[in-house]
């Protein structure tokens, strides 16, 4: 049975983070360790930008709403890995790093974030969730261990991948970000198409994501390490090095290759997505030079076409023709600063002075200078 832990202590839980992991707020490296799907690996053909958080102030970014939260359930946790829980066990580790960052961003950034929440997962996805779900379960059993031989460091890097987002984390996330007043739209299908989709619209800048996927969908823009002091841990060194915000843009990165984004779309599905996955020993460096040679997935040579799912044509439409919507808006409706407190304080057991401080931070966004448009209408 989980505790039920005052949601005060959180900067204990981060100080217990870093005895664990040396790194700061999200970390890539460790999903990669741990073997968590991020869709395509794109990072060695990235081609980035570093940018500063002043950058992006007055700016409206599209976020993975699912994969920032289950970042935060993943690493906001107690010394033996256990999440905070409410007086009613409910968990709240996402809800505290959700709050915390989105008020500092906004509060001191300016930054303008829209959180777009997955839906109903393609057909195609079914067969990565199911091995997901298999390596939570694996991971649980040797927590359990872990934890039954008072061995708290494998714990908690145990319990990182262990635990899901459900159903009920999402609705207190939505329900929280409602209370701020930031904006939220409900995907059809996947968070990253929808993201992508309004960013080419131009009705956000950009799309926010630490994976890549956000550029296959054709987000023009894709903002990645959007943190305040995150550092990325590199096993092979035993170090860590920061995690500078990046800026990757498609135009840029199809140019600098010489491909289209077709021509992506087929280069992701060789390596392998979350649809497919993919052909035995081609990475990203490899299936550029095929994509390049061969122009096209059906000209490719045997050896590789026999590798190939059958469901090729219904991956690359996933990519090119995703399911969407046009029925949301982005308006930054204010701050429910009464609510805000019953709900997280009252309801979740959060401190009062954690609160008031990111009510502040929301007071300072509300009020900034830059006007109505800082926080109603255009996306720049």
């Amino acid at each position: 049975m989980k505790p039920n832990i005052n949601i005060s202590q959180e900067v204990v839980a981060w100080r217990r983070f870093h005895s664990v992991v040396p790194s700061c707020s999200i970390c890539l490296s460790v999903f990669c360790v741990l073997g968590l799907s991020l869709g395509f690996n794109l990072a060695p053909l990235a081609v980035r930008n570093q940018i500063a958080l002043e950058d992006l102030r007055g700016r409206s970014l599209a976020v993975d709403a699912n994969n920032t939260l289950y970042q935060f359930l993943s690493l906001i946790r107690m010394r033996d890995g256990r999440p905070f829980t409410d007086a009613h066990g409910r968990v709240t580790s996402h809800l505290l790093g959700l709050l915390m960052r989105t008020t500092r961003l906004m509060g001191d950034y300016g930054v303008r974030p829209v959180f777009v929440f997955d839906g109903k997962p393609p057909e195609l996805k079914m067969e990565t969730l199911q091995i997901r779900r298999q390596l939570r379960e694996q991971a649980r059993v040797e927590w359990e261990e872990a934890v039954s031989r008072k061995d708290y460091s494998s714990a908690w890097s145990k319990a990182v991948r262990m635990d899901s987002l459900t159903k009920a984390m999402q609705d207190d996330a939505k329900t929280m970000l409602g209370l701020l007043g930031v904006p939220i739209v409900q995907a059809p299908e996947e968070g990253e198409a929808q993201a992508a989709h309004m960013a080419a619209k131009d009705d956000v800048w950009a799309a926010n994501s630490r994976d890549y996927d956000s550029v296959l969908f054709g987000a023009p823009r894709l903002v990645r390490y959007v943190t305040i002091s995150g550092q990325e841990f590199l096993p092979s060194t035993g170090a860590s090095r920061p995690l500078i915000p990046e800026l990757i843009e498609l135009k840029e990165l199809l140019k600098a290759h010489g491909i289209s984004r077709e021509q992506l779309v087929d280069l992701a599905v060789l390596v392998g997505t979350d649809f497919n996955t993919g052909v035995k020993g081609v990475g990203p460096k490899t299936g550029l030079k095929l994509v390049k040679k061969y122009q096209s997935l059906e000209e490719l040579p045997k050896e590789y076409l026999d590798q190939l799912q059958s469901n090729v044509d219904d991956v690359r439409k996933i990519f090119l023709e995703p399911t969407i919507t046009n029925d949301y808006a982005i308006n930054f409706a204010g701050l429910n600063e009464d609510g805000l407190k019953h709900f997280l304080v009252d309801e979740r057991g959060f401190s009062m002075d954690r609160v008031e401080l990111a009510a502040k931070r929301m007071k300072a966004f509300y009020h900034q200078k830059s006007g109505l448009t800082a926080w109603f209408g255009t996306a720049r």
